[in-house]
């Protein structure tokens, strides 16, 4: 292995979004950056998570659209799905935004190599039989797509949601083995391609880590949209049959379908990367650090999936933004992980920010609720959605959680982000005039109702 050269003020092992968030903000603030990555930057979520998903789900959009045209006075049918065209349609997405990051990490002057690293000290990584030192270590290594013990990934009957992402088939039927969010996009998008859907949670509701309110909207649409679901139990064998697999769950029942897809969540990636070797302190694999991302190890800091923050991409990019931040000498201020916002974006889409109705029983005792239904709101009338919006404010106080359902809610989550962070008073919202006929119309007017002037709601 040859010398370290001059050390770098920061390397960074992954280049996926808390990586390469990193890598841009601190090469912005003039230091000089390593930016060491496997396969291609941009990670998980812009090759194999987040934006292939929502492209799928676009194409399944469509889908309906065209079958649902009658609705609206439209003649329209749906000719059929071609898996060649939306996998076209989706890579060409990937590889605009591919190609966008890679100019932005060559116009900002960052070290970018491309190789399999390894933590070799506090400070120092080596990549393809070189060695990088850095003033400080950056771990961004990211996440793998978990299984259930017992059930093996086969790559073609039994898949995980990355090879999931590169069926080049509709199947006729799909089991998934998960509830979460991947589960439930993978559902809907499957469902609007015409596959015969059938989930299976272990808890006892769909999205179990949202508001039981929104787990019960997104259940009673699933039902009218006829994608099938077992609560509250677990998986006790995958098999495969003569055309498919079989699963069998602890209670008895059997289901039979084309493929399963295990979407139980991921696991972070850390074995074998030196990582307990430099001093690291470990827990189940995560990286264990400060509300600062900063490990036990001074000159060692973690971000994004590696550590058991919420596996978002935006969350990864706030927590790369805060280290580089850090290390160039700004005030930095933690990240307060109730106030992101999280998006499962299946059909209907379930948004939200802040706690849930519990948490903030928990936590403030008193609270008062108030639920804004989408019927009393024009443009969701005109696109045919129904679903609501719940506001949970502290007694007397602020609105402390925003649960919606509907189409298209997640565009209305950042207004939701700011009224929660901001600690805005219900009649605060209530005096902003929202836009008529929109959907940001319903935080408006359940702002207004929960101030006690309601007007397209009931009193």
């Amino acid at each position: 292995m040859s010398a370290p050269t001059t050390p770098a003020d920061l390397v960074i092992l992954g280049g996926g979004s808390g990586g390469y968030a990193a890598a841009l903000r601190a090469a912005e603030l003039g230091l000089s950056v390593v930016l060491i990555e496997k396969d291609k930057v941009g990670g998980t979520c812009l090759h194999r998570g987040c934006i292939p998903t929502k492209a799928l789900l676009h194409s399944g959009e469509i889908a309906d659209q065209a079958r649902e045209g009658e609705q609206f006075g439209v003649k329209t049918s749906l000719a059929g799905i071609d898996m060649d065209g939306v996998n076209a349609y989706k890579d060409g997405v990937v590889s605009r935004l591919y190609k966008g990051l890679q100019g932005l990490i060559k116009s900002r002057k960052i070290n970018y190599i491309e190789g399999e690293g390894r933590l070799v000290s506090p400070t120092t990584v080596s990549v393809n039989g070189q060695t990088y030192e850095g003033r400080h270590v950056l771990l961004a290594t990211g996440s793998y797509s978990r299984s259930i013990p017992g059930v093996e990934l086969d790559g073609v009957r039994v898949i995980d949601s990355e090879q999931a992402l590169q069926l080049d088939r509709v199947p006729t039927s799909a089991i998934i083995l998960g509830g979460g969010v991947i589960g439930c996009e993978f559902a809907s998008a499957w469902k609007s391609f015409g596959v015969d859907v059938t989930i299976i949670e272990g808890l006892k509701h769909l999205v179990p880590l949202e508001d039981e309110s929104s787990s019960k909207l997104l259940e009673r649409a699933f039902r009218r949209r006829k994608i099938n679901f077992e609560l509250g139990n677990l998986v006790s064998s995958v098999e495969h049959t003569e055309n498919g697999v079989k699963v069998s769950l602890q209670n008895g029942k059997d289901f039979e379908a084309e493929i399963v897809l295990v979407a139980v969540g991921r696991g972070p990636v850390s074995q074998g990367l030196g990582y307990e070797e430099a001093g690291v302190t470990m827990d189940r694999g995560y990286v264990l650090v400060d509300e600062y991302c900063q490990t036990n190890v001074p000159t060692i800091s973690a971000v994004g999936d590696l550590i058991p923050t919420l596996q978002l991409a935006h969350v990864g990019f706030g927590e790369g933004i805060l280290v580089a931040e850090r290390l160039a000498g700004l005030p930095v201020v933690p990240i307060d992980y109730a106030g992101v916002p999280r998006v499962t974006y299946s059909e209907p889409e379930v948004a939200s920010v802040g706690l849930t109705e519990v948490q903030a029983r928990e936590k403030y005792g008193e609270v008062e609720t108030l639920v804004y239904d989408l019927g009393g709101n024009g443009r969701s009338q005109i696109l045919k959605t129904q679903g609501a919006v719940k506001l949970i404010r502290q007694k007397d106080g602020p609105v402390v959680g925003v649960h919606m359902v509907g189409s298209r809610v997640g565009e209305l989550v950042a207004e939701a982000q700011l009224i929660f962070n901001w600690e805005a008073l219900p009649d605060e919202v209530a005096a902003l005039i929202h836009p008529h006929p929109t959907q940001s119309e319903a935080i408006g007017e359940a702002h207004l109702a929960l101030a006690g002037k309601p007007l397209h709601a009931h009193s």
